[in-house]
C-alpha cells in the first residue's frame, strides 16, 4: 500500500465513523481530519476519563460533525448515516473488552452483533454509501492454541462472549453482503470487507484490562505494573498499523469491488511477543524506575487464550501491504506519546503529537 496515495484518497470524501470517540476511532478520526475528508462520527461518549478524543479536542475539531448515539439504537443511525450523505462507513463501534464481555454478556452481544445488524441495515438503507468496513478482531477464530497464524478461512467460534459476538458480527456482515450487497462482485450494490486486527497499542489508550494502559497508570501512580498473564502472546502493533490498513481497504475497494474481502491485519511473525516482553519494552523506553511485579496466579479468573497468531498473506498479496513499525518502534512510539502527554498535556501540543506521528509513519 502506499500510504502517501491512501491518505490523500479521502481528501473530500465524506465518511461515517462508529465508535469514533474511542482510541482507535479517535486516531482514526484525526488521520481523516488531517486528509481533508468530512467526517460524522457517530458514538457514546468516551468511554473513558481522560480520553483521546478529549485530549485531543475532537468534540470541537473542525470538520468533524459529532453525533452521540449508540448502535443498539437503530432510527438514530440510520437517520444520521442517510443525513451525512456518506461515501464511506468505518464501523468501529463496540464493546471491546474480554474481561467486561464475561460481567455483561448481553449488553456485549446486544452491542457487538445488533449494532453490527443495525449499521449493515442503515448502509443497506442509504443510497450514498459505496465502500463499507466492519472492524471486528483477531479473535474471531476457534483457537486451539497452535503454533501457526489463523488465516481468513479458518473457522468463526471465540470463545468468550466478547470474542464470539464478533464472530457473529463477521457472520451477520457475510449475510448481508450475500443477500443485499450483491457479493463481491462486477454490479455490486455496496463494496464490504471485515478487517480482523490483532492487538493494538498506540499514545492515548486509556482502558481498562490492557497491558500498555496498565503501564502508564503504574507510571503515573509511582506503583509497580502487575503483571497477570506474563506468557500470553499476541500479535500486537502500533495502532496506526490497522488504521492505514483499514483506510487502504476501503480506498482500494471502492475503487474496485473485487479488492473487498476478509482480512487478517496484523503485525510480522517476530512482533508477536508475549505480555512479559512487551512490559520489558516498554520499561526500557520509559526508564524512570518503571518497576514490574507478576500477579499471582488466579485460578478463579475467566478464560483467556494464551496464544494467538494471524496470518496476514491475503493482506499483503492482494494489497502490497506491509508493517511500517516494528513492536519495539510502536511500544518506543506510544512512550514518546505519553511522555509528552504528561509534560504538557494540552491540546495543542498533543495535536502536534499525533500528527507528527502520523506523518512520520505514512514516510516510513
Amino acid at each position: 500500500m502506499d500510504r502517501q496515495k491512501i491518505f490523500d484518497f479521502y481528501k473530500g470524501k465524506k465518511v461515517f465513523v462508529t465508535g469514533h470517540t474511542g482510541f482507535k476511532g479517535s486516531w482514526l478520526v484525526k488521520i481523516l481530519l488531517m486528509s481533508g475528508a468530512e467526517v460524522t462520527g457517530y458514538s457514546l461518549e468516551p468511554p473513558t476519563e481522560p480520553s483521546l478524543f478529549g485530549i485531543l479536542g475532537l468534540g470541537d475539531a473542525v470538520g468533524l460533525k459529532n453525533i452521540t448515539g449508540d448502535v443498539r439504537d437503530f432510527e438514530l443511525l440510520n437517520k444520521s448515516l442517510t443525513e451525512s450523505g456518506a461515501d464511506i462507513v468505518f464501523h468501529l463501534a463496540a464493546q471491546p473488552i474480554v474481561r467486561e464481555s464475561y460481567r455483561n454478556p448481553r449488553e456485549t452481544y446486544e452491542t457487538n452483533v445488533m449494532g453490527t445488524v443495525n449499521i449493515c441495515e442503515a448502509v443497506r438503507l442509504c443510497g450514498s454509501v459505496k465502500s463499507f468496513l466492519n472492524v471486528t478482531t483477531d479473535k474471531v477464530y476457534k483457537n486451539n492454541e497452535w503454533a501457526w497464524g489463523y488465516r481468513e478461512n479458518e473457522p468463526l467460534d471465540g470463545f468468550d462472549p466478547y470474542s464470539n459476538s464478533k464472530s457473529c458480527s463477521e457472520l451477520v456482515t457475510h449475510s448481508y453482503i450475500n443477500s443485499f450487497f450483491g457479493g463481491n462482485e462486477d454490479g455490486a450494490v455496496v463494496s464490504v470487507s471485515t478487517a480482523r486486527a490483532g492487538n493494538v497499542i498506540g499514545g492515548g489508550d486509556f482502558a481498562a484490562d490492557r497491558i500498555i494502559p496498565d503501564c502508564v497508570r503504574a507510571v503515573q501512580s509511582a506503583e509497580p505494573i502487575i503483571i497477570r498473564n506474563p506468557l500470553s502472546t499476541r500479535p500486537y502493533q502500533h495502532v496506526l498499523e490497522p488504521l492505514f490498513a483499514y483506510l487502504g481497504i476501503a480506498a482500494e475497494q471502492y475503487q474496485d469491488v473485487k479488492k473487498a474481502g476478509f482480512y487478517n491485519v496484523g503485525p510480522e511473525t517476530e512482533d508477536n511477543l508475549n505480555t512479559g516482553e512487551l512490559v520489558g519494552l516498554f520499561a526500557k523506553y520509559y526508564g524512570e524506575g518503571f518497576k514490574s511485579e507478576i500477579a499471582p496466579v488466579d485460578s478463579t479468573a475467566p478464560h483467556e487464550a494464551n496464544f494467538l497468531k494471524l496470518d496476514t498473506s491475503l493482506l499483503k498479496s492482494t494489497f502490497d501491504w506491509a508493517p511500517v513499525w516494528h513492536t519495539p518502534e510502536a511500544v518506543e512510539k506510544t512512550v514518546e506519546w505519553t511522555k509528552a502527554w504528561r509534560l504538557d498535556p494540552s491540546s495543542g501540543n498533543m495535536n502536534a503529537v499525533c500528527e507528527d506521528q502520523i506523518k512520520e509513519y505514512i514516510k516510513g
